[in-house]
């Protein structure tokens, strides 16, 4: 009978651990669930799948790739642009990554309070964010909001790094 209880018992922790789980993650870019939820069909927006496409995005933003100040992303070579791949990224750029700072602080927060690895797409979308919170810390005008993004820069940095190594 012992076994039987501890079976049941360690189910039910698992399904409450995933649950939690599974809220902290849709909890952390609450902007894809709503793109999900405008779309037809059942859509996870993400960029890569592959190596290859982890390859195509480090060449995308070592080409040129800018945010504008109207949220528009915009990549400089052309033929990059032009491809199916990169309007995914627009997409996810321009409608998932967070741009003001209370948006990034709050994606701070949550990320601090996440447990385990981040999936795919939060991983993806929290490192398009970092170089989002680049470029916005190099042209703000302003001091303090210059000095605001670079804290919210070295927090997903961190954050980036403790999802690679496990370590702090």
């Amino acid at each position: 009978m012992l076994p039987w209880r501890m079976a049941i018992v360690g189910l039910f922790y698992f399904c409450i651990r995933a649950g939690v789980t599974q809220y902290h993650n849709k909890a952390l870019f609450p902007a894809a669930s709503k793109i999900k939820r405008g779309l037809t069909s059942v859509v996870i927006p993400t960029f890569h799948s592959s190596f290859k496409d982890v390859h195509l995005l480090f060449e995308i933003l070592l080409t040129g790739a800018t945010f504008e100040a109207s949220g528009e992303f915009s990549v400089q070579d052309a033929e990059l642009a032009s491809l199916r791949k990169t309007r995914s990224l627009e997409v996810i750029c321009e409608e998932i990554v967070p741009k003001k700072l209370s948006d990034v602080f709050r994606l701070i927060a949550g990320l601090s309070r996440h447990i385990g690895h981040l999936r795919q797409e939060d991983f993806e979308r929290t490192l398009l964010t970092l170089v989002y919170t680049s470029q916005a810390m190099v042209n703000s005008s302003d001091e303090h909001q210059r000095r605001m993004w670079a804290e919210s820069f070295v927090s997903l940095y961190k954050a980036i790094q403790l999802d690679l190594t496990g370590n702090s």
